[in-house]
């Protein structure tokens, strides 16, 4: 089965929100300079009112011979044009079944290009290979994978956009999504040190909150999205240890391993991380140094599900946990089904950014009483609904 083309489709679309989309951002590491500290966030697509948030998205299709098309995404512009002027020509005339060969034709020809928008093309192109594969076996992808190891798998609401200052506000959206049937949920912080002692006092009432509002028994993860530094980090777990998180996620940028590792002996709270890293030899740097308890890598970023499925290989080696990042559930499901549930014991669910990206989707795969069950369709169940398609443009380069 030969690779006879691939598409960037580029997709427009409104979806029905109620209120705004995004009711606040995350802290961020560019927030040490107050002019952006303040700036309000702008992501995924355009606000046009209260209730209409307007989408513009990028899918992959890699059609083959044999009339199956694979398909990945939503992915940024910029990927999406590498993937048509950089790798395209190493796809075209292959083997579509030969997903370990293309994958290091596709790295080795891209020298400059082990992270950021190359490597997220080439995660892109992987994706949408093994869609292609499990549509060519008619299997779920979890089944090629040797899953399942459980045919349900806990989801943790991950509650990016939501309002953190408002404290009754937060306290609602806790028990609301708690009664969801979810036993645990992520919530990102706002502040980081260049808020001072105002901010800390404000991510430190967030954490105090949702304990007090969801009880002792259920998992609290909270997220600095990069945002610290080593002092600042140190100051803020003394204060937030007492009420147990699950984990404190990126505290540092990725690159800062050092960091990582004297925080992690300064602190009972387990770190996660590693997100906004690439390959197996970008996490062999936080494995071999012991610098994370949970790895997180993003399917869509690191190198595929190829590529995910060899950091959680060698990290479980050293009995780490394995978590990939959570805004492609439809491929994300196939990864933890064929995982050792004590090794992936959760798969998040990022509440807002899954409605974003499945939006275009004719089966979006949502978590059901705090769990996502697998999906018996063909590979990645990818297939997308004409009546959400307002406009559609091939993008050419």
């Amino acid at each position: 089965m030969k690779i006879s083309k691939l598409r960037v489709r580029r997709l427009t679309g409104t979806m029905t929100t109620d209120g705004p989309m995004w009711e606040e951002r995350l802290v961020r590491p560019i927030d040490i300079y107050a002019e952006y500290r303040s700036e309000p966030w702008r992501t995924g697509g355009e606000q046009l009112d209260a209730r209409r948030f307007r989408l513009t998205q990028d899918f992959l299709d890699i059609e083959t011979d044999a009339g199956i098309t694979g398909r990945a995404g939503p992915l940024w512009p910029d990927p999406a044009r590498l993937v048509l002027t950089q790798l395209a020509p190493l796809l075209l005339g292959k083997d579509a079944l030969a997903g370990e060969l293309l994958w290091d034709q596709m790295h080795r020809y891209q020298v400059h290009g082990r992270q950021g928008d190359a490597m997220i093309a080439l995660s892109a192109v992987d994706c949408a290979l093994w869609d292609i594969k499990g549509q060519a076996f008619n299997q779920p992808i979890w089944r090629i994978l040797g899953g399942p190891t459980r045919t349900e798998i806990p989801a943790y609401a991950s509650m990016l956009g939501y309002a953190v200052e408002d404290l009754g506000r937060v306290r609602e959206r806790a028990l609301a999504f708690k009664a969801k049937g979810y036993t645990a949920q992520k919530w990102f912080f706002r502040h980081g040190p260049m808020s001072g002692h105002a901010g800390m006092q404000k991510n430190v009432a967030l954490v105090r909150t949702l304990r007090e509002t969801l009880g002792e028994d259920y998992d609290i993860m909270l997220d600095c999205w990069q945002s610290m530094n080593f002092d600042y980090a140190v100051s803020l777990c003394d204060r937030i240890e007492e009420f147990r998180p699950r984990w404190l996620e990126e505290p540092f940028m990725p690159d800062r391993i050092d960091s990582h590792v004297r925080l992690k002996a300064k602190t009972r709270i387990p770190l996660s991380g590693a997100e906004h890293e690439y390959t197996r030899w970008g996490f062999k740097r936080f494995v071999e140094k012991d610098a994370l308890d949970i790895l997180q890598p993003d399917m869509y970023w690191c190198g595929g599900l190829s590529e995910t499925l060899k950091i959680a290989a060698y990290a479980t080696t050293h009995d780490l946990i394995v978590i990939p990042h959570g805004h492609s559930t439809p491929l994300g499901i196939h990864f933890s089904a064929a995982q050792s549930p004590i090794h992936t014991p959760y798969q998040e669910y990022l509440d807002k950014w899954n409605d974003i990206n499945m939006h275009f989707l004719a089966h979006p795969l949502r978590p059901q009483d705090g769990v996502i069950r697998i999906p018996e369709a063909p590979g990645a169940n990818m297939a997308l609904d004409p009546a959400k398609i307002e406009r559609e443009e091939e993008v050419h380069v």
